[in-house]
């Protein structure tokens, strides 16, 4: 059964290939070049989509050259920013375009480095967020003195907040166990969680996996993080475990083993929000896809895997992630051999 999406249209090459379109009423069509039913596809019509959809842009603003917002307009249309993978793009748009609601109007030559500051510490209570606006306007100026769109990079000195953060909680074997009493083997939600825990994959894989991925007792995927910029391949052992929970879970003959409710592949977002509400529904609210990724980093590095080991499996290209893993894991051990070192050795 085919299911008509909005706006999309087919036509035939002259070697009988079909080819497949989005079309919005006053825009370019968008080629969508992945196989039709495929998450590929979908995340490529859904990126069209959402371009198509976007409220047209004040004619005043673009038409008055040397804007912030007309700068934002010609990063957008930028091979650069194009070359940058999906969830990149959005947030930095949403960043951008966030400043260019109150700012788009004002001439970025007048812009300086105290401006950034007020609009860095403009967010200073979410100190996470007020960090990313700024590394959004460092990747518009740093394309926009290459592309020779302006001579200035107002930027330059601005530094991040500094706080303290240990980013996504880190799952215990506690809470593990409580996921997996409350989410049976068979269940969609210990599926997403196996494949989570076992390939150690971001919420963009997991969704993405699918049989073809499973062969010869070895899973092997390509990473969905920076896959356009520097991809990697993923090559580990199939876990047990993971083999028994996709076999518990009577997974189709679909190119994914997790479907929504109505037969679609989970999108990167739709998945981490479900992935909250099955949390939830174990009674852990603070819990997150991102954090059984961390869980288990830590639990290979407790295992007394090496930082390159680690690296294999999770696909780190930097050892500072995964030393700072093998330093958490290995402190209670350091320290029992340090005070074994210290007992019989002091003095009344």
């Amino acid at each position: 059964m085919r299911v008509a999406l909005k706006y999309i249209c087919e036509d035939v090459d002259r070697h009988g290939n079909v080819r497949c379109y989005v079309r919005a009423p006053g825009k370019r069509k968008v080629r969508i070049r992945a196989l039709p039913g495929t998450p590929e596809f979908m995340e490529e019509y859904q990126a069209a989509i959402a371009t198509a959809a976007e409220a047209p842009l004040r004619q005043a603003d673009e038409a008055k050259r040397g804007s912030f917002r007309h700068l934002c307009i010609r990063y957008y249309s930028s091979a650069i920013y194009k070359a940058l993978d999906g969830s990149t793009r959005n947030w930095l748009r949403r960043a951008l375009d966030e400043i260019a609601q109150e700012h788009g109007a004002k001439q970025v030559a007048t812009m300086q480095a105290r401006h950034v500051r007020r609009l860095r510490d403009a967010k200073a209570e979410m100190p996470a967020a007020a960090n990313q606006r700024l590394k959004a306007l460092r990747a518009l100026f740093s394309w926009a003195i290459e592309a020779e769109e302006t001579k200035v990079n107002p930027t330059i000195g601005v530094k991040k907040l500094r706080y303290q953060s240990n980013g996504h909680h880190t799952w215990t074997n506690e809470e593990i166990q409580q996921f997996c009493e409350r989410h049976t083997l068979g269940t969609k939600a210990r599926l997403a969680f196996d494949l989570l825990r076992y390939t150690t994959g971001r919420r963009e894989d997991a969704p993405r996996l699918g049989r073809q991925h499973m062969r010869d007792g070895r899973v092997r995927f390509r990473q969905a993080k920076n896959e356009h910029r520097n991809p990697i391949d993923i090559d580990i052992p199939l876990h047990p475990a993971l083999g028994e929970s996709i076999a518990a879970a009577k997974v189709g003959a679909n190119l994914t083993f997790l479907l929504t409710e109505f037969g679609k592949p989970f999108t990167a977002n739709g998945f981490g929000n479900k992935f909250k509400d099955w949390c939830r529904q174990a009674g852990l609210p603070h819990c997150s896809a991102h954090g059984v990724r961390k869980a288990t980093s830590t639990a290979l590095a407790e295992a007394g895997a090496t930082p390159h080991e680690i690296g294999a499996i999770t696909g780190h290209t930097s050892l500072k992630e995964i030393e700072r893993y093998t330093k958490a894991a290995r402190r209670g051990e350091l320290a029992s051999q340090g005070m074994s070192k210290l007992i019989g050795k002091t003095t009344a």
